[in-house]
């Protein structure tokens, strides 16, 4: 009992302590909300940078500020050492450290507050300037819209470097560095990143202007029509011909400017790859075109044997098959595919060929080459008998005699 009654005056000026926190604590708490309401922050920030009411929350965060600073003491007045001292140490780093909390929290806050309003500023100046429009007139999709990834662009560059300088006011040198140094190489990397967004988006705008202009005048010169006088609107059935040679343009274009790009972000093993990709493309694309030209004259030297041997298919074909042997050879060695494979066949083709003229001329015409041979002997045998005879006899003496 006489413990108790010496605990009890600690108890009651714990409570009272307790109750005067929580009295000063609810005062600071609706004084800070009065004053923020009065400032209309809350509309302003909520308008302006998309950010949720803070008076509640730093009317709260002040709340349990003041609660804290009210603990050390009520413990002290129960007399709670083993407490009080981890606690009170505790506090006194707190409260060392909260100058620097607070600074981050301002610096942070000023840099969020600041980005947010040019962000939104910056976009509806481009929405309203129109440059959704011209991004979607340039070929973009609907959801890529120039004016968010400029605010979001404009956002970064005002942030990340506020957000550097809260760090370093935090003098947590565990915590700041590293987010600090992560930070500076992004930083350090904006640039390099817009120089190759730039690079892409503007070789698309005009890469798509050229390869829709490209496709009109060939579509104009009458380049559509072509499949069907060589006999193969079959392969075209999907797309026009000027509409393809305007996306393979399109293609090429946006694979130099992707080269460029990986060149300004610093992958040179990425444009090295595209590098080794567009010359293989480049060697494929030039076989393709020997391979239409080697259709289009095999098909005309088909027609002229025709109209000039009076409807002989068979040599028509012949000649047309040979053509588009040479072609077909001449094109997969423009594309480097199976270069040795390409020339052997070639040239057992050209063998075979050679070999079956000599049996043919050797087989069935014996007789003739017999004949032949027979003339070509008698006049050698004239030629010599000619020369034993001087040239002073006279004409009847420098006859040869007959056989």
């Amino acid at each position: 009992t006489t413990q108790l009654f010496e605990y009890a005056p600690r108890v009651l000026g714990a409570c009272l302590l307790a109750l005067l926190a929580w009295l000063v604590a609810t005062l600071v708490r609706g004084i800070t909300q009065k004053v923020l309401d009065r400032t209309t922050l809350d509309e302003r920030l909520s308008e302006h940078a998309n950010i949720s009411p803070i008076s509640e929350s730093l009317s709260n965060a002040l709340f349990w500020l003041v609660v804290l600073l009210f603990v050390p003491a009520i413990l002290g007045a129960l007399q709670m050492e083993g407490l009080l001292d981890p606690l009170r140490a505790m506090t006194t780093k707190a409260l060392d450290i909260l100058p620097n909390v607070v600074a981050a929290l301002v610096i942070g806050g000023v840099g969020w507050i600041v980005a947010m309003v040019l962000r939104n500023l910056a976009t509806n100046l481009l929405r309203s300037a129109g440059a959704d429009q011209v991004g979607q007139k340039a070929g973009l999709a609907e959801t890529v819209q120039i004016s968010n990834l400029v605010g979001l662009l404009v956002f970064i560059v005002v942030f990340v470097p506020a957000l550097i300088a809260a760090l370093d006011a935090l003098k947590i040198d565990a915590i700041s560095q590293p987010a600090t140094d992560m930070l500076a190489m992004l930083m350090e990397a904006v640039p390099r990143i817009v120089g190759a967004g730039l690079i892409l988006v503007v070789t698309w705008m005009v890469a798509s202007f050229a390869s829709r202009l490209l496709a009109n005048l060939l579509a104009t010169v009458g380049l559509d029509t072509l499949p069907a006088r060589l006999d193969l609107q079959h392969a075209f059935r999907g797309m026009a011909p000027s509409t393809l040679i305007g996306r393979v343009a399109l293609i090429f274009a946006m694979l130099f400017a992707t080269v460029e790009a990986g060149n300004q972000l610093g992958f040179g093993r990425f444009s090295d790859v595209i590098t080794t990709f567009i010359e293989f493309a480049g060697d494929v694309l030039l076989g393709s075109v020997i391979l239409i030209i080697g259709f289009m004259l095999a098909n005309l030297a088909s027609a002229a044997i025709v109209r000039a041997n009076s409807g002989n298919l068979m040599l028509a074909r012949v000649a047309r098959l040979a053509i588009l042997g040479i072609v077909l050879a001449m094109g997969l060695r423009a594309m480097g595919i199976a270069d040795d494979i390409v020339n052997l066949a070639f040239g057992l083709t050209l063998g075979a060929v050679a070999v079956a003229l000599a049996l043919a001329f050797g087989l069935g015409g014996r007789e003739a080459a017999g004949r032949l041979a027979s003339r070509w002997v008698d006049d050698l045998c004239r030629e010599e008998d000619a020369q034993d005879f001087p040239a002073t006899q006279p004409a009847d003496e420098r006859k040869p005699p007959q056989p």
